[in-house]
């Protein structure tokens, strides 16, 4: 074996910007949102946190314990501009604040996104204050979330469910089911729709939504992936929709 002797020169970074992902065993979905985000200079570092089905609030409010932990794991030591945590209920059952505060122990320089933040930030852009709420879950796992939409400030016109208990299902509603559910929620009065579950494959379709629906529509991963553009600069939309033509 010969060590050469030739200099090693050293970038500084591969890609300019850092995101860091933090999703369920069982997501299926949160990376593939997030792929588009390289094009822009922007690097996409996952990990996984522990969960296991089905999707109740004690489930989601065991994952509490795991997210620091988790956050310091993607790329221990070096710095990312933004942290998400991908889970909507999650966010909702232990708290969206205690959520953000637990990444920044583990990333104190990161921006903590979760989808609840990053959802009332894209709602309040897009200045739509009386919306619809749309959720893969059963009713008492999406009741704390229309609590927590209210107390956010927003109206809710109407909230409905899919019933679903395991998120891996989630992830497999077709998109065609996706639409119809969405146009057969929207109540009257609406200024937007707000999609919830990052394992629900709506963030890719937004723009579909949207023409069948006629009002500005919101999904838990298009929301993180807006936000998390914006943290690292990116003014131009990564992806479809409104929200992200937003300038």
């Amino acid at each position: 074996m010969t060590v050469l002797s030739v200099p090693v020169a050293l970038d500084e970074r591969p890609l300019p910007r850092r995101v860091g992902l933090v999703t369920l065993a069982t997501d299926h979905t949160t990376e593939v949102d997030f792929s588009a985000l390289p094009a822009h200079g922007v690097g996409v570092y996952a990990t996984r946190i522990p969960f296991a089905n089905p999707v109740t609030p004690e489930t989601l409010a065991a994952m509490a314990r795991d997210v620091t932990a988790a956050a310091a794991l993607i790329l221990p030591d070096e710095e990312l501009d933004a942290v998400v945590y991908s889970c909507t209920s999650a966010s909702v059952v232990i708290g969206d604040q205690a959520v953000r505060d637990a990444i920044r122990l583990g990333k104190p320089s990161a921006e903590p996104i979760t989808p609840i933040s990053a959802g009332f930030a894209a709602l309040r852009a897009l200045e739509a204050g009386r919306i619809t709420l749309l959720t893969p879950y059963t009713p008492r796992t999406t009741q704390p979330m229309a609590e927590c939409f209210e107390a956010g400030g927003f109206v809710l016109q109407g909230v409905s469910c899919l019933n679903l208990t395991d998120d891996r299902e989630m992830a497999r509603i077709s998109h065609a089911t996706i639409v119809e559910a969405a146009r057969a929620a929207l109540a009257p009065g609406s200024q937007a729709l707000f999609v919830a579950c990052t394992a629900v494959r709506a963030a890719a379709i937004i723009d579909r939504i949207e023409d069948a629906l006629g009002v500005p529509v919101v999904s838990a991963n298009s929301a993180t992936l807006w936000a998390a553009a914006r943290a690292c600069g990116i003014s131009g939309p990564v992806a479809p929709g409104q929200l992200m033509r937003l300038a």
